[in-house]
């Protein structure tokens, strides 16, 4: 579990993208689907989220295989969360 100062920083880096669409799409799954994910998942959406958009929004978009098994979980929920 993050403290209250990391959560903070998680919200700050998962809104203020260089793409807008990478802020909506993390920024809104922090909001609605991130308290639900088990501590390995959550580690592995800080880790994504501190990537820059370039090296992101390609694993976002499935154009590029992510070889981290809980990254591609969580991948896949974003993915899933993303078109819904």
């Amino acid at each position: 579990m993050l403290s209250e100062a990391e959560m903070k920083r998680l919200r700050w880096r998962c809104t203020h993208r260089a793409q807008l669409e990478m802020d909506l799409l993390l920024g809104n799954f922090l909001d609605k689907h991130f308290s639900n994910l088990s501590p390995e998942q959550e580690a592995a959406f800080v880790i994504l989220a501190e990537m820059e958009d370039v090296e992101l929004w390609p694993l976002v978009m499935g154009r590029r295989e992510c070889r981290d098994p809980v990254q591609a979980q969580v991948l896949s929920m974003l993915r899933s969360v993303g078109t819904a």
